[in-house]
């Protein structure tokens, strides 16, 4: 099932001369958090394996996603008067919370715990000296499937009615930040260089505060305007971008173009640089004209929505990632944009059946991107003779 070839034997060759380069500058990350994760790791056996605590973190976020999933499928549980309630049976400020408020700590700690461990692989890499490309794949991989994830759980604190950004605009915000995601490793696959972005570490700190206020005051403390018409969702809406595409995106190309003139870049020509943009961008126009065409797409299910443009978004980007992790030419499409536009057009002139397709496209986003994972991880553990979630020990 499993042993699809998804590798070329060129990608394999160029794994092998793989050296792993990256540059944090981020006071967060460097003062506080690597002393705290050098501690933490001294706890952990050195029979675990790195890659054991990559997807233990990364299940939490998916644990997270599932929870909320549960309590606020529909993210109408922050917006009142919520369901059945009658106006007698609410609070005299028309607020239910609908979703437990210790919910919100375990949510906290469930995310901290999933920052912790994914800042802690790499360090029992070293440690246990099972530092290789598969881990940084696998690391990053998961990654890239995990940015969806938290955007999709902070949603259901404001919810999508009042005091709240509507769902196409919070759709926006999950592009925004799946882009600067890519970005990332865009920049590195044509600079050879990863520039760890600030903003992580101050997103994964905001967010489980986020979470730990919400089971402090409730959903209730968002219900409010901070100055004129402006709520506090609008303006989590306005830092996104702001600290996002309006920042990152110029940053990156600002050091693409520095590697460029002193020629520690790739080199490649303008074209060639640019090829990875076109599979991104090729699957986020086809989505946003289903989502701006459509008259019920996000009534209709807005988790499976988020879920389908994660997988899909995940599935460019560890193509990226391999690609430049093994120095080879980034494919420009991607075959899951074939059946989403096959899926939007049909949607769009049988309304009908949008339901169905959804829910069969998300499927099949799903199913070929956990199947294209799974063989990719299976190869490289053949090519270089490994273990994926077992540190090899001398006697084996």
């Amino acid at each position: 099932m499993f042993n699809y070839k998804y590798l070329t034997r060129e990608q394999l060759e160029g794994f092998n001369n793989y050296k792993y380069m990256a540059i944090d500058t981020s006071p967060l990350s460097v003062y506080v958090m690597h002393p705290f994760w050098n501690k933490v790791v001294e706890l952990v056996p050195r029979w675990v394996a790195p890659n054991v605590l990559t997807f233990a973190g990364f299940l939490l976020t998916v644990l997270d996603f599932l929870l909320l999933s549960y309590y606020d499928y529909d993210y109408y549980a922050a917006s009142a008067p919520y369901h059945n309630e009658t106006v007698s049976e609410l609070p005299l400020n028309g607020h239910v919370e609908n979703i437990p408020q210790s919910l919100w700590f375990v949510l906290a700690v469930f995310l901290f715990l999933a920052y912790t461990l994914d800042g802690i692989d790499g360090k029992q890499a070293r440690r246990t000296q099972t530092s290789g490309p598969l881990g940084e794949l696998f690391d990053h991989g998961l990654d890239s499937y995990s940015v969806f994830f938290i955007p999709a759980c902070l949603y259901s604190i404001f919810g999508r009615l009042d005091y709240s950004i509507a769902p196409l605009r919070m759709y926006y915000v999950m592009w925004n930040l799946l882009f600067n995601f890519y970005i990332s490793h865009w920049e590195k696959y044509n600079t050879g260089v990863l520039f760890l972005p600030w903003g992580y570490d101050f997103s994964m700190w905001a967010s489980t505060m986020f979470f730990l206020w919400t089971g402090l005051k409730g959903t209730v403390f968002y219900k409010r305007h901070v100055f004129g018409s402006y709520t506090l969702a609008n303006m989590f809406e306005i830092i996104i971008y702001a600290t996002g595409v309006f920042t990152n995106l110029p940053v990156a190309v600002y050091n693409i173009y520095k590697s460029y003139k002193i020629r520690t870049g790739k080199m490649r020509p303008v074209w060639e640089a640019l090829r990875p943009l076109w599979s991104f961008l090729t699957v986020f126009a086809v989505c946003s004209i289903w989502m701006h065409k459509s008259h019920q797409l996000p009534e209709l299910d807005l988790r499976v929505v988020f879920l389908l443009i994660g997988t899909l978004f995940s599935n460019i980007a560890c193509r990226l990632i391999v690609s430049q992790m093994s120095s080879t030419r980034c494919p420009a499409t991607n075959w899951l944009a074939v059946p989403l536009a096959a899926t939007a057009v049909l949607s769009l002139y049988q309304p009908r059946l949008e339901r169905a397709s959804l829910y069969g496209l998300t499927g099949l986003a799903v199913v070929a991107h956990v199947h294209y994972g799974a063989c990719v991880v299976r190869q490289m553990c053949d090519h270089f003779r490994i273990s994926c979630f077992h540190i090899k020990q001398r006697s084996d």
